[in-house]
């Protein structure tokens, strides 16, 4: 009999050894990077601030790489794409109240988007935790409950021994389906304080695996294996999990026409003749996923943007698989499958039955010639430009990072990223200023590809102090800002429902001047040399700008 005892791993002489003396000087801070590099983290984002100091102090004892950012929350984003792309924990270091704070908006649409973040801030001394209004720098009366409604989980430390458990514990917790940011607390004087514990050395952090339930993946393969005229919507959930080619197998078993959502784009290739691409603003999709009689939802809630602004009503049978448990049927009547979207396609691939479905590529052909039509007669040649032009200057494998602004919400329908999980925007949580920092956490997560952000004059004013950051680490990110002189999509908005718009109109600065002042280099395009031009800056060695003087138009919508 095997007994839980016989399983322990018992330490060799040489690790005894080196517990019973570690080296001094250290602190609680070496016990945080001490944790994350057993964790298996490389690179940290985030800024210095006097409580938090003693992480960054140990920081420089560490092999872990630091990215220091200028603002907190582009560090937010920053942590965010590297946690996308490398599929990895972000760990983001930051200082308490203000700084802790400035972060919240970052962090939000890591929530929105299933980013793994581990975000980590210190807090006032322990003397002055617990509301007693004792009036420490930053203090604030309950600073965790500003992060609890948007993070997955909370964690607070008050003692040294409990650092490496607690951010352990948040590591599994970020990397768990459904992934994204947590938060863990430690106050000032248990970073600064000396400790005598042993070197933390490799820690055991495994995430959670959530697999569907086979009664319930019997009765979706049953559904789809003998539907008439099965559809998949996938969204982020198949991107987040790597299920991109157990959603390609699947689709091709089924003959099951798919299109994916704006938080999923990839996840289906895009010229496949089964592909409905991404035209989700659209009615003549819309009307094509309503006459499913089964329509299987992957990785998406359908909300406001994926049920073409809750104009969508479905007349057949909805499978929905989610990993965020709240997600399932809050929009519409389903079969509801709380799994990982990876886990439970994989059962369905191994239980539906083979079908064929001669109409469907004809169908689908159909619907994208009608949405071709009905762009087509709206003359807005300009926009559709510029997309390809990004499109033939792009590398096929590079990231592609796009802020809250007019020719980003074209691609989110119009843009065929070629590979999963290399486009990304904030349509999430839908905050400004995610673009360009968001490109460099990506570019530091994988400096061999050059990374594009995409950002319009008002949105680019939130990043300018990184371009900093970008000069200084050499980061490989080639910056798009298309100058439309103010909130181009709010100017559209606001005309259309008032006639006039109010507050959009924006003065800014020469971007072209204003980056060679920070070293990076930079130059005005148009849309006739755009692609030229961006070839060329996505080619050469770290970081550049690119100013496009252009006033865009978006497509009329079909939900009013």
């Amino acid at each position: 009999m095997t007994h839980d005892h016989d399983l322990v791993l018992r330490p060799t002489a040489a690790q005894t050894e080196a517990a019973l003396d570690p080296p001094p000087g250290r602190n609680g801070g070496d016990l945080v990077v001490e944790t994350l590099a057993g964790l298996g983290a490389t690179t940290v984002f985030g800024l210095p601030g006097q409580h938090a100091l003693g992480m960054f102090d140990a920081l420089r004892r560490s092999s872990l790489s630091y990215v220091g950012l200028r603002v907190e929350n582009n560090a937010g984003f920053a942590a965010d794409a590297y946690g996308r792309i490398a599929g990895e924990a972000a760990p983001l270091l930051l200082s308490t109240g203000p700084g802790a704070l400035t972060s919240l908006a970052a962090l939000q649409e890591a929530a929105a988007a299933s980013a793994p973040v581990l975000a980590i801030g210190s807090q006032v001394p322990s003397a002055g935790i617990g509301g007693g209004r004792h009036g420490y720098l930053h203090e604030l009366r309950d600073q965790k409950a500003s992060f609890r409604d948007i993070v997955k989980s909370v964690h607070t430390v008050r003692t040294a021994s409990q650092i490496p458990s607690a951010i352990a514990e948040a590591w599994e917790s970020a990397l768990t389906a459904p992934h994204g940011p947590v938060w863990v607390e430690i106050p000032q004087d248990v970073l600064l304080a000396r400790t005598s514990l042993p070197v933390v050395t490799a820690m055991d952090a495994t995430p959670r695996e959530l697999p569907p339930r086979p009664e319930l993946t019997a009765v979706a393969a049953h559904l789809l294996s003998t539907a008439a005229r099965p559809a998949v919507i996938a969204g982020g959930g198949v991107v987040r999990s790597d299920a991109s080619g157990k959603l390609l197998a699947l689709a091709e078993k089924l003959d099951a026409p798919v299109v994916t959502t704006f938080g999923g784009k990839g996840a289906f290739p895009w010229t496949h003749p089964l592909s409905l691409q991404s035209w989700l603003e659209d009615r003549h999709t819309t009307d094509f996923l309503e006459d499913a009689d089964v329509l299987l939802v992957v990785g998406s809630g359908l909300g406001e943007l994926s049920s073409n602004y809750h104009t969508f009503e479905p007349r057949g049978r909805i499978v929905q698989i989610d990993a965020d448990l709240g997600k399932l049927e809050s929009n519409h009547p389903a079969l509801g499958i709380h799994a990982d979207a990876r886990l439970a396609l994989s059962a369905l691939l191994e239980t539906v039955e083979d079908r064929e479905d001669e109409t469907a590529r004809e169908r689908v052909s159909e619907v994208l010639a009608k949405v071709r039509e009905r762009i087509a007669s709206q003359d807005l040649p300009l926009e559709q430009q510029l997309l390809a032009s990004v499109r033939e200057a792009l590398p096929d494998a590079s990231p592609s990072f796009w802020d809250m602004t007019i020719l980003a919400y074209w691609a989110w329908s119009a843009f065929d990223p070629r590979h999963p999980n290399t486009m990304h925007s904030a349509q999430g949580a839908g905050g400004l200023g995610y673009g360009f920092p968001a490109a460099l956490g990506a570019a530091a997560a994988d400096p061999a590809r050059p990374v594009l952000a995409v950002s319009g004059d008002g949105g680019a004013m939130y990043s300018i102090a990184e371009l900093a950051t970008a000069r200084q680490h050499g980061l490989p990110v080639t910056w798009l800002i298309v100058d439309d002189g103010g909130y181009g999509i709010l100017r559209e908005y606001m005309t259309d429902a008032f006639d006039e718009a109010t507050g959009t109109e924006l003065s800014r600065p020469d971007f072209v001047a204003l980056a060679e002042s920070f070293g990076v280099p930079a130059r005005r395009t148009t849309p006739q040399t755009l692609a030229e031009d961006l070839a060329e800056s996505l080619s050469a060695p770290g970081p550049s700008v690119l100013v496009l003087p252009a006033l865009l138009r978006m497509f009329a919508p079909t939900h009013l």
